[in-house]
């Protein structure tokens, strides 16, 4: 899947919590429907059998309940996309990267094949299955993790032992660390700890520009990977460096043509919008451009980021620069370079964990569906037992009665109408998270002083109410963007018959 991933360490975070956000978008011409869900331990499988794949693993007997995000139409497997377990850990799964010809061959994936021929014959050849993917990637780990370290761990164990057959970027994220885990060719993978006075930016190319084997197979205070990583490195000479610094990027990643207008625009944008200070990032003079290969994996904001920050970054379409594609000139660079807030948007996740709440109010799960740069992030808590039937009743058809469709065909009516309905969007984005922000913080303050016995029952219901406004809201914008939709269509004609 094409995502942009945005982590943000705790000091840096407007109020000491660790954010990790992404985008889950569809592939090209294809649009995926998700849902909302609470998985109960006993209904975790003990073993897991991938869609695509045909793996089978063998799973621990002790998960716990967690939150995710899966695909809402059956078919190609569950795609948790991001959740929260119920000791306040979260994954994302996962960011798709680049790598290059010479670690594929170093390190081939490990690919599904069917049988061929038929049984007890001599050409018969017996079926093969696959590594693991994103399909499978929450399913397998997030009910069975600790800490975000403990998570790099597990899913790094369970790559080394069954493979993969696609190249991805996770994140694991607890109240005071953030994890970013990618994997390197069929096998290995390497990891490292976000600093937590750092924000990082991640589209879909491998990104890691700096690695250190001494920690790794050290302390692993910062640094962790798979076990043959080094030697792979070695035996096939990937380290190109000139001056004995290991970059990952330039050992395992790519620099194609595609990467420079899918990939690296997506950074450059992004930190010279959390950054402006720390480069030039414009004009014929600037330290970097939006495809420059070397622009920074991880970086220091110029202020605080808040979730409304973090929500804007992941709806850009390049506004404030020549690529917008609503820019209404029709000059050569418009809509150049691929944007993040895409027609093709699943589910945005932001998960917020709050080390300053007490357990149960830890986590906040801020969910956007469709396209980004029309709808609004609205706050959920993780520590519940059901979730809102506005979420999670998604089916494949389009429809008002859910948060995915409503916003499906809001982004569809707006996008023609850009500037036209740009300010009734903008007000309903203020206005639906000011209201259901307001329920967080009212739900905090009750929960600390009264204390109610069955917390899970009390957020849940809490949910209940936030999607309830979430539902009033969205279908007040739908019907005034269907209003403008209409009163500009092609067949207007102002004399009236009426």
């Amino acid at each position: 899947m094409s995502c942009t991933t945005i982590l943000v360490g705790k000091n840096v975070s407007y109020d000491g919590s660790t954010m990790v956000a992404r985008n889950e978008d569809s592939p090209s011409g294809q649009f995926t429907p998700k849902k909302f869900v609470v998985v109960d331990p006993k209904n975790q499988p003990r073993k897991y059998k991938s869609v695509i794949s045909k793996v089978e693993i063998d799973l621990p007997d002790n998960p716990m309940r967690y939150t995710c995000m899966p695909n809402a139409v059956a078919g190609e497997g569950i795609w948790g996309a991001f959740g929260v377990n119920e000791k306040n850990v979260s994954m994302t799964a996962t960011e798709t990267l680049t790598t290059n010809e010479r670690v594929l061959a170093a390190d081939p994936l490990v690919i599904y094949e069917k049988e061929q021929g038929t049984k007890g014959e001599k050409n018969y050849v017996p079926e093969k299955f696959g590594g693991i993917g994103e399909e499978d990637m929450v399913s397998i780990t997030l009910p069975y993790i600790s800490s975000a370290r403990d998570g790099v761990k597990r899913l790094g164990s369970l790559l080394e032992e069954f493979g993969t057959y696609e190249l991805n970027g996770i994140a694991f994220q607890d109240q005071t660390e953030i994890w970013w885990l990618e994997t390197v060719g069929g096998h290995n993978w390497m990891a490292r700890r976000v600093p937590d006075d750092k924000y990082v930016i991640m589209p879909n190319q491998l990104g890691l520009d700096y690695f250190d084997f001494d920690d790794a197979y050290g302390d692993e205070k910062e640094f962790m990977c798979s076990k043959n990583l080094k030697p792979l490195v070695e035996k096939f000479h990937l380290d190109l460096s000139l001056d004995g610094k290991f970059n990952p990027r330039d050992a395992f990643g790519s620099h194609s043509d595609t990467d420079h207008a899918y990939n690296t625009p997506r950074s450059w944008v992004l930190m010279r919008f959390f950054s402006p200070s720390a480069a030039k990032w414009d004009g014929c003079n600037a330290d970097y451009n939006p495809e420059s290969n070397d622009i920074p994996w991880m970086n220091t904001p110029d202020r605080k980021i808040t979730v409304e920050d973090i929500k804007y970054a992941l709806s850009n379409h390049y506004q404030g620069t020549p690529y917008d594609c609503y820019k209404k000139d029709d000059s050569p660079e418009k809509n150049k370079y691929r944007s993040i807030g895409i027609n093709r948007n699943n589910v945005m996740g932001l998960v917020q964990i709050r080390p300053y709440m007490p357990d149960e109010l830890k986590s906040i799960e801020w969910i956007s569906l469709g396209s980004n740069p029309f709808n609004a992030a609205i706050p959920f808590y993780a520590f519940v037992n059901d979730t809102p039937d506005y979420l999670k009743n998604t089916t494949g058809m389009a429809t008002t009665s859910d948060f995915y469709w409503t916003n499906r065909i809001i982004g569809a009516l707006a996008d023609a109408h850009f500037h036209d309905t740009g300010a009734i969007i903008g007000r309903y984005q203020q206005k639906v998270v000011a209201l259901t922000s307001k329920i967080i913080n009212d739900t905090d303050a009750e929960f600390v002083i009264n204390k109610p016995a069955d917390a899970q029952k009390f957020l849940t219901e809490t949910n209940d109410r936030i999607a309830k406004i979430a539902k009033e809201e969205t279908d007040k914008l739908l019907n005034e963007v269907l209003y403008v939709a209409s009163n500009k269509m092609k067949n207007g004609f102002a004399l009236s018959d009426a």
